[in-house]
């Protein structure tokens, strides 16, 4: 007998934080699209409910939940208000972050760096923890970070946020020991530079948006759904072998810069 398909998510329960736009949106979508169940959170719940509107228009399942990550209660209710309507969860993308800081880590206030490593890597591990308990319930379950190639590379307009994605990347492969055998893996996706609000910023810049589609190999940007198949995979029968990985979406940026021979 054939086992199940591959990217067949029917049955389960999928949390997606900062999925109202860009790369969460993106991954919410293609998950319900697959048969998950989704709650799609961020903190303003009616961009949220454009979303599940939009699922639902299509025959999927969803519901929105308000949630600011960097508030410990409200990660709490996120995951009392997904088990209330749906009664678990098997799926987890901790997606939203935040980037209040652009430029020199030498100029950074010492408040703004700690907030953004409670946000950017203690929230993941709070709401990890608290899924953990359900997904165990379950038989186990599938933990997604969205880390960033800033993860990898250093950087003197994004130190502080790099060093939170490598961190990022780091607590996956802590959870995935942890938790492995518990039926528990635990990934990330780190994408390059994509076209978001989020990153607007960069793609926005003429001048680094011109040095990074000249030196990608694919010379182009990512777009939000090009992330989202790899959650897809992630949290699907096909990734089920896999575990404490992250995985790098970004055009062949970390590869290596083309070379132009006119330069």
């Amino acid at each position: 007998m054939p086992g199940p398909a591959l990217f067949d998510l029917t049955g389960k329960v999928a949390i997606v934080t900062g999925g109202s736009r860009g790369i969460g949106r993106a991954i919410a979508e293609r998950m319900a699209e697959h048969g998950a169940r989704v709650v799609v959170a961020s903190r303003k719940v009616d961009a949220c409910q454009d979303v599940v509107d939009v699922i639902r228009s299509r025959g999927g399942e969803a519901i929105a939940v308000a949630c600011n990550i960097g508030r410990k209660p409200e990660l709490q209710n996120l995951v009392d208000e997904t088990l209330k309507a749906y009664g678990g969860v098997d799926v987890l993308v901790a997606n939203a972050a935040i980037n209040p800081h652009y430029g020199s880590m030498t100029a950074i206030p010492d408040d703004i760096f700690d907030k953004m490593m409670a946000t950017n890597v203690k929230s993941n591990m709070w709401l990890s923890h608290m899924c953990i308990p359900s997904m165990v319930q379950r038989g186990g379950g599938s933990i997604i970070i969205v880390s960033s190639i800033g993860g990898y590379r250093g950087s003197a307009a994004l130190g502080t946020y790099a060093i939170t994605k490598a961190a990022d990347i780091q607590l996956a492969r802590n959870l995935a020991v942890e938790h492995g055998p518990q039926n528990i893996r635990a990934n990330c996706i780190a994408p390059g530079l994509v076209r978001t609000d989020f990153a607007r910023a960069l793609w926005e810049n003429p001048v680094l948006y011109k040095k990074r589609t000249r030196d990608t190999p694919l010379q182009r940007i990512g777009e939000p759904d090009e992330i989202a198949g790899a959650a897809v995979f992630l949290a699907a029968p096909a990734g089920s072998f896999t575990t404490g990985q992250s995985f790098v979406i970004d055009g062949g940026t970390l590869a290596g810069s083309v070379v132009h021979p006119d330069d």
